[in-house]
């Protein structure tokens, strides 16, 4: 009876093992991206193509509440013209109100408001996705762990699943996402979207590109702050000459007096 349950226990043990193992998260993919570094900045160009991914593939599921249009017009982020500005807002209607006789309305976006989201609650958002409430993606990079690489990876880890693995109805496998299983699409393809720079719409284009603006969307003032950490740096490495010449004048005139 021993010999028993202590082979049913390895059997056991074994099992859960092997189903950990085949649901182990593989390391995200590490990017060479240029907002990283003590001298990072945001391409542009960039910024620009990842806002486009947003809009035209993202943004009928995600929000992004944290982000007004204007933002999308001020200097360290993609830096769209006023008049470009005024126009993305003008394409979307935002209710306001109420009015004079109490009623709400809706009216063409101005850059003042917050980008437009695709629900008007969770509810109806998790409602729509099948129960899975789509993450608002505002600051959706700093609450990843693993950051613009893990979304990165992710957006480009569909496969599919290995032999032995199963998927439940609207559940696709990912081999970067935590647990392998998740219930977006792949909603990349090559193609999908007109880069208005000409740049060719790859899935692995696309993919960077999205991830660059939400990078930026989480961390608009990241080049300010390296600005000022240059700044500060420069700062201490001439305040730590001056006391050092300070001192060895200082100790110079000690040694002579002796």
């Amino acid at each position: 009876m021993k010999k028993f349950k202590l082979f049913f226990c390895i059997l056991l043990s074994l099992t859960i093992f092997n189903t950990l193992k085949s649901a182990e998260q593989i390391d995200p993919i590490k990017v060479d991206w240029s907002f990283k570094g003590l001298l990072g900045k945001f391409d542009r160009a960039s910024l620009q193509r990842g806002y486009q991914v947003y809009n035209e593939v993202c943004a009928s599921c995600h929000s992004m509440q944290y982000l007004s249009y204007r933002n999308l017009g001020e200097p360290g982020g993609p830096e769209f013209s006023e008049e470009e500005v005024k126009a993305i807002a003008a394409g979307f209607e935002v209710t306001d109100g109420p009015d004079a006789q109490g009623e709400m309305f809706t009216r063409s976006g101005r850059p003042s408001d917050k980008f437009v989201s695709p629900y008007p609650n969770v509810n109806a958002a998790a409602a729509a996705n099948g129960g899975a409430y789509p993450p608002d993606m505002s600051v959706l990079v700093k609450a990843r762990k693993g950051g613009a690489n893990y979304i990165y990876s992710v957006l480009v880890g569909y496969e599919d699943p290995p032999p032995g693995v199963t998927l439940d109805e609207g559940v696709y496998y990912n081999k970067y996402m935590t647990g392998n299983k998740i219930k977006m699409p792949n909603n990349l393809s090559d193609g999908l979207v007109e880069y208005a720079d000409g740049t060719e719409a790859t899935v692995d284009q696309m993919a960077k590109d999205v991830t660059t603006f939400l990078s930026w969307a989480a961390e608009p003032e990241l080049e300010s702050r390296h600005k000022t950490g240059l700044k500060v740096m420069l700062y201490l490495i001439l305040l730590s000459i001056l006391v050092f010449l300070s001192m060895k004048k200082i100790w110079s005139r000690v040694n002579s007096e002796e």
